[in-house]
């Protein structure tokens, strides 16, 4: 709960601010207000709020929710809304957004120390080891010094990771982004997060949380050493602010009591010295800088925000995939890297020490897994490594038809088997999961990369050699037709070919190449002439 002072009461003794242990009691204009982001009735510093305790007429009083609608005043033109076409924006994909959006989703999973200035500091090599890219955070008190606690990395908001994104594509329609400054307020960020649909928050509830992430994102400083690429000789940055919040405009609406309600912020922004090295369009012409950009979906920022307390681990993969995918479908990921990612080094750990632990991640990332495919984020498990055994249950109850009579056949002929869906899974199925490798995820539509012409002319003419080369190559639809024809099912169809029903699925899905000497068993067993 926080407090309002009514100013049209107060005496003006300015007693109440210097004993306001969080700083919130604001003097502007010759009027009190308090802010309800740093205001929380003194809990953790004193019994009784020092506000009210020092006022000589006890005038604080507990913040109302405002009801009604909001009147605030004319405010200054904000930068063009994102997602023009409702469903992605162009935004900045370089290394220094990636890290940004690990450190605010990972927090104290990733491996903070004391560096050799007292200052909390986490850093990782870059570029197969040549480059390295570091973060400080400052304190939340005050921004120009560094935290030296690494108690500061645990107050850290995930949600936070979605603020440097709508940042970032803000970011790609300047010519000079740091240089440039663009303006947003909350009633854009409050559209890109969803929150409008939140009816059970306040406005000031609201507000408050959009300030908070907003200020976690313009706390990361980081320091960058990129080693010569080609043509563009190596550069370093040293402690540059990841965003620079120029300024914040706060927008009031005052009661009969004089007390100031804050219904709207703005935000000014600009991006840090990293962009002229990695978002810099007439330097990339010229060959002396990057110019990285990626399609960031609005679906990603909605569902962060909707998931993020029962599903961390999913949304921790759904940002990291968003910059992994970037760098092309086919990454053969592997099992213990999503777990890292997802649960951290310290987890992961434990988990192979202790046999509950174990099970605990296990299901845990079964469950995070499910959530990724719901979202449109479909993983296709490589059948040598991760087979259909050690599958989680969600992804072996796909083949399952939707016709109640096949469906009912499906289940006879899985209860007659040797094998059963439902059987428990094979002892060590950890220790194969520590082997085991994901080929690719297949992305929703919107995460879709937006290609130019010019791009789709080269991809084609890609497809024409391919095509030439794959000549008499036994296509998935082929082998889908011939086993329709045979009235197989994709269950039968391993068997005969000694494969598992997985592989046949994925091969047929287009996800595989078959082998030639799979191909060879394949034909005959199908009867497809070579």
């Amino acid at each position: 709960m926080s407090y309002t002072i009514p100013n049209n009461s107060c005496v003006g003794c300015d007693n109440c601010r210097p004993q306001c242990p969080t700083g919130a009691i604001k003097l502007e204009n010759n009027e009190y207000w308090i802010d309800p982001s740093l205001c929380n009735n003194c809990e953790g510093y004193y019994s009784k709020p020092q506000c009210v305790a020092s006022c000589p007429i006890d005038l604080p009083i507990p913040m109302q929710a405002k009801r009604g609608r909001c009147k605030v005043d004319i405010r200054d033109a904000t930068s063009p809304d994102l997602f023009a076409n409702g469903k992605s924006n162009p935004f900045a994909s370089a290394i220094a957004i990636w890290e940004a959006c690990n450190v605010l989703a990972q927090r104290s999973s990733l491996p903070w120390e004391i560096d050799e200035y007292g200052k909390a500091c986490y850093s990782r090599q870059v570029n197969h080891g040549r480059g390295a890219i570091a973060f400080h955070i400052t304190e939340p008190s005050n921004a120009s010094e560094l935290a030296t606690e690494l108690g500061v990395v645990e107050k850290l908001d995930i949600r936070a990771t979605c603020m440097p994104l709508i940042f970032a594509a803000h970011a790609t329609a300047l010519d000079q982004p740091w240089e440039q400054v663009f303006t947003i307020d909350d009633r854009q960020i409050e559209k890109y997060l969803g929150l409008e649909k939140r009816k059970d928050l306040s406005k000031a509830t609201k507000l408050t949380l959009m300030k908070n992430l907003v200020q976690q994102t313009c706390s990361l400083i980081t320091s960058l050493n990129w080693p010569q690429q080609g043509r563009i000789r190596g550069f370093s940055v040293e402690g540059s602010r990841l965003w620079h919040l120029v300024e914040t405009h706060h927008h009031f609406q005052e009661d009969d009591l004089g007390c100031k309600y804050l219904v709207g912020l703005t935000f000014k922004v600009k991006a840090g010295i990293w962009a002229q090295y990695f978002l810099n369009k007439q330097g990339c012409k010229e060959q002396t800088t990057f110019y990285q950009y990626g399609s960031l979906p609005k679906s990603l920022l909605t569902t962060v925000m909707s998931i993020w307390q029962q599903h961390e681990g999913a949304a921790r993969l759904m940002l990291w995939l968003l910059f992994k995918t970037k760098m092309g479908k086919e990454q053969r990921i592997t099992v213990p890297t999503l777990l890292r990612v997802a649960y951290g080094e310290e987890k992961v750990t434990l988990a192979c020490r202790k046999r509950e632990e174990r099970k605990r991640l296990l299901r845990t990332f079964e469950n995070d897994l499910e959530v990724l495919n719901h979202y449109g984020i479909k993983p296709a498990f490589d059948p040598v490594t991760y087979p259909a055994a050690i599958q989680p249950l969600w992804a072996k109850l796909v083949d399952i038809p939707e016709d109640p009579d096949d469906a009912l056949e499906f289940w006879i002929k899985d209860g007659s088997a040797k094998t059963s869906l439902t059987d428990t899974a094979p002892r060590g199925k950890w220790n194969m999961l520590m082997n085991a490798r994901i080929l690719s995820f297949t992305l929703p539509p919107d995460w879709e990369q937006q290609t130019t012409t010019s791009q789709k002319k080269q991809r084609t003419t890609k497809n024409r050699t391919k095509s030439k080369t794959t000549a008499g190559y036994l296509l998935g639809e082929q082998i889908l037709q011939a086993r329709k024809n045979l009235k197989l099912s994709q269950r039968e169809l391993a068997k005969m070919a000694g494969k598992s029903q997985s592989w046949i699925r994925d091969l047929e899905n287009g996800r595989l190449k078959a082998k030639s000497e799979d191909q060879v068993v394949l034909r005959k067993v199908l009867g497809i002439a070579g």
